[in-house]
């Protein structure tokens, strides 16, 4: 699979949060998120594991009760069933893998 880049297709997961999936194959599946300053994404689990890399902004992660400011450049990994949230601290885009696919992202 090959996608090309564009400003279409993304959802809103909720408000201030969007998210697009980019590309996936049999067992990963890569998401942009944008991220509208001020907003919360709320605590939540899934049983993906999450990788993800912030490329621009400023937010800070939650992950089973540790707190991370996170800033361009930074990547972490949320594990399978962890309870996670994030608060965006400026406008950010974050890309992020989550192994196995996650159904209900696919396109």
């Amino acid at each position: 699979m090959f996608n090309t880049k564009s400003d279409q297709g993304y959802i809103a997961v909720v408000d201030g949060v969007k998210r697009k999936t980019l590309v996936h194959g049999e067992k990963t599946l890569m998401t942009e998120f944008l991220l509208e300053k001020g907003k919360t994404l709320p605590n939540h689990s899934h049983s993906q594991e999450q990788t993800g890399y912030l490329v621009s902004g400023k937010i800070m992660l939650f992950i089973a009760g540790e707190e991370f400011e996170v800033n361009p450049g930074d990547s972490w990994v949320i594990p399978g069933d962890a309870e996670h949230s994030a608060k965006v601290i400026e406008e950010s885009v974050a890309v992020e893998v989550f192994a196995p696919v996650r159904g209900d992202y696919l396109p």
